[in-house]
């Protein structure tokens, strides 16, 4: 939860870490809640007095160490990767704007934020006929894409950058660093009842030019300096929303900054989706100066989501097989382009198809009919009286239950 404060003396309290990781101390302040007429006497009752914040130690210069099998584990992870992004090398035109879905799809239902294949691939060509939680969760899936293409620095303007992105349909907050003080959990008047009050808004930029300095070393394995900055900026917090999103962006730019991968996104977060409260613990955990259990929930949280990855592009490629045998088109006829492009593009219409496959307007009816004719296509009406949509049910289907799967909690 989040609110506007009146905010009164502070005092300091440090608290040191046990383990080879700095851990995080605290700090004392005061707390007013700043709208008396908003909460119930007993509210203010509550939240009215002192309350402790977090103190992030900075970790430009701290050196991690992990037992010897979260080690192998990481290592397992990182072979994963690199194979899953070889094997995706040849395929990229299909499949990297899949996974880029899939991945900002799980992670916005971390945070609670979900919609079916069908109401996002809708958003992304008629946001109107779409339901609000489509649109933000293409806003995720545009704000990743910007962090594939920030290169091989990733700096605190690309941070805001991302953020802008992700959170264009609020512009008030967009790109910039919170201006106030956060919590997490309960407590609608004020944090002193919170499960984590991250720093106070003013360490804000000083701890992200930290970060900054650490995710540019290049003296650790990738996927443990991934994990540790991931958990480093959720608990900075540096934004009044969307740091979760944020966050698991960054963990998309890192890996393809460091040159793990290169060609397809690893979504990540469908494996996180698989014991979301293990994850939030981890976030804890790391708090108090321990970096396994991030690091081990990462490396399984890849393993996780290149297996399911593995599984929705075998279903996908047996779909476009199955389209071979019942879509009456010649082989090699350029109709066959409309295939790939559901594949990437499950909702379309007929403006896209004639930019995508380079048609004039008057020839695309021409190269859906087949398709629609044998089922492939279904067709609905758009949010304007002369628009209309196509969509592969197949497609959609497929990509639902991958959905499905990464929810799915593991035994």
């Amino acid at each position: 939860m989040y609110s506007h404060a009146v905010n009164h003396h502070m005092q300091l309290q440090s608290a040191a870490g046990t383990g080879p990781w700095p851990a995080a101390g605290a700090e004392e302040d005061m707390w007013t809640p700043s709208d008396q007429g908003l909460y119930t006497r007993r509210e203010r009752q509550v939240q009215t007095g002192p309350y402790h914040r977090a103190v992030l130690p900075a970790i430009r210069h701290a050196i991690p160490s992990v037992a010897s099998e979260v080690s192998a584990h990481v290592d397992e992870a990182t072979t994963e990767i690199a194979r899953f992004d070889a094997e995706m090398g040849g395929e990229i035109a299909s499949f990297s704007a899949v996974l880029l879905r899939t991945e900002s799809t799980a992670s916005s239902r971390i945070e609670h934020l979900s919609a079916s294949a069908r109401a996002i691939a809708t958003a992304e060509v008629d946001e109107r006929a779409a339901p609000r939680n489509a649109a933000e969760i293409v806003a995720n899936a545009q704000a990743m894409q910007t962090a594939t293409d920030l290169g091989d620095r990733i700096d605190g303007a690309g941070i805001l950058a991302m953020h802008r992105v992700l959170m264009a349909r609020h512009p008030g907050e967009a790109g910039r660093w919170r201006d106030q003080q956060v919590w997490i959990g309960a407590g609608e008047a004020g944090p002193r009842i919170a499960e984590y009050v991250p720093p106070r808004h003013q360490s804000v930029p000083g701890l992200i030019d930290d970060l900054v300095e650490f995710m540019a070393r290049t003296d650790m394995p990738v996927l443990v300096q991934t994990a540790i900055a991931h958990a480093q900026f959720e608990n900075i917090h540096p934004f009044t929303d969307g740091n979760g999103r944020t966050g698991r962006v960054i963990v998309q730019a890192m890996l393809r900054s460091k040159g793990l991968t290169s060609h397809a996104p690893v979504p990540v977060s469908a494996g996180l989706l698989t014991d979301t409260q293990a994850y939030f613990r981890a976030l804890t955990a790391y708090r108090g100066g321990e970096v396994a259990p991030i690091v081990s929930m990462m490396a399984a949280a890849a393993i996780r989501a290149i297996a399911n990855s593995r599984e929705l592009v075998v279903g996908l490629r047996a779909i476009r097989d199955e389209w071979k045998a019942t879509v009456r088109v010649r082989r090699g006829a350029a109709a066959w382009r409309l295939a790939d492009l559901l594949v990437r593009q499950p909702v379309i219409t007929s403006g896209i198809v004639a930019k995508e496959l380079g048609l004039l307007p008057g020839n695309v009816a021409r190269t859906l009919r087949p398709f629609e004719e044998a089922g492939v296509l279904v067709s609905s009406a758009g949010s304007s009286r002369l628009s209309k949509v196509w969509r592969a049910p197949q497609i959609l289907a497929e990509l639902d239950s991958f959905a499905d799967r990464a929810g799915r909690r593991v035994s």
